[in-house]
């Protein structure tokens, strides 16, 4: 049976490029690139390599640049680090990645102010209402770039508007953004900006966070000087390759494929509701990334759909792919004003390079099959 993938949120395959440029950097560049000797400067050079493709990626200047173990640690960092030095009050928002709303409340455990803003029907914060929560003693603002479960675009440039003309720091979530929309952290007027090499084509275990020039914040593990201070600890040399490798692919082909993926999505949606009775797309109104769809099956159970499709060799989520198995239904659904029930019965489609036009020849009939199915089985 072939496979067909269709969750690039969770994770996205490692790309022939970023493969032929992270092995041989796996086998043959392994010194420390903090020592001296030529191995150490060798590992050096790759490091810093990597990181100005990254850096050409964002708009922005190599040196801003962390490497990190992923989007988690870079969320982390920024808000701990800013937050813990301040101990000010932060913004945030209700449909924030769990590595953003579980950092948040481990800083309310330990005495720091955190205000959660609530989004509208489309999964969309308002800039006014992240204006009005601000207080006197606010050092913080973080809202994602672009939701990772339905795909809505927030308006972060008018957002870092607002906190810039009150002298706030602002920290945006790009994990679900990078390759998916254009990112340009000048033109956003962001001072920090979170990256996840698996969501870019490149493998687990690396991540980037953008510091804007002059910033200060405290690190939240200990050890080295590495990373001008700001990550302690030897540096994954291969995994900044690799993920050099994906934001170089990305800085030149990442218009045509938006695009390309975007026709597909419509294509999908469109196939979809006029096939299959009782359907809706979450947060259709509202920009969204190329890559997402949020569809809502009335009356169907949809980690049983997710299930009855993967029988179908097809890969798809129930929602965000860090709160799999939860009892509870999606908190990013329920904050847009969804029921538990039409949480539950909500999938997420998020589509990447290797999908085609035959793929979702072949998606939409499984999925109109298994609904059918499924309705009858429990009407």
């Amino acid at each position: 049976m072939q496979r067909r993938y269709f969750d690039h949120n969770a994770t996205t395959p490692v790309s022939q490029e970023v493969l032929d440029e992270y092995l041989p950097v796996l086998r043959d560049v392994f010194g420390n690139a903090s020592s001296i000797h030529r191995d150490g400067q060798s590992a050096r050079q790759h490091l810093d390599q990597a990181r100005k493709r990254v850096a050409a990626l964002l708009h922005c200047d190599f040196k801003e640049i962390v490497w990190l173990s992923g989007g988690t640690e870079a969320d982390n960092l920024a808000l701990f680090g800013i937050a813990r030095r301040t101990r000010g009050h932060v913004i945030t928002t209700s449909i924030e990645h769990p590595a953003v709303l579980n950092a948040c409340a481990a800083l309310e455990a330990e005495g720091i102010p955190v205000t959660y803003v609530p989004v509208d029907s489309n999964c969309v914060v308002d800039p006014d209402a992240v204006r009005s929560a601000i207080r006197p003693d606010t050092c913080l603002i973080s809202v994602m770039h672009v939701n990772n479960e339905t795909g809505t675009i927030q308006p972060i440039a008018a957002i870092a508007a607002i906190a810039r003309e009150r002298g706030i720091l602002f920290h945006s979530d790009g994990v679900q953004a990078a390759g998916r929309v254009p990112v340009n952290v000048r033109e956003l007027c962001v001072d920090l900006y979170s990256l996840s090499a698996h969501k870019m084509y490149a493998p687990k275990g690396t991540g980037a966070l953008y510091i804007r020039k002059g910033v200060e914040l405290a690190p939240v593990q200990f050890g080295g000087r590495h990373e001008q201070g700001r990550r302690a600890g030897t540096e994954n040399v291969p995994g900044a390759v690799a993920m050099g490798a994906a934001a170089g692919w990305l800085e030149q082909n990442g218009p045509s494929e938006l695009d390309r993926l975007a026709k597909l999505r419509d294509a999908f949606e469109q196939q979809v509701l006029e096939r299959i009775r009782d359907v809706s797309v979450n947060g259709s109104r509202a920009p969204r990334a190329a890559n997402t769809s949020s569809v809502c099956f009335e009356g169907i159970e949809g980690e049983a759909l997710v299930v009855a499709l993967d029988l179908q060799g097809m890969a798809v989520s129930s929602g965000a792919a860090c709160s799999s198995g939860a009892v509870e239904p999606s908190h990013v659904l329920t904050a847009m004003g969804l029921t538990r029930r039409e949480a539950k019965s909500s999938l997420r489609f998020s589509f990447g390079r290797a999908n085609s036009e035959a793929d979702i020849a072949a998606l939409v009939p499984a999925l109109e099959a298994s609904v059918d199915r499924l309705r009858k089985l429990a009407p």
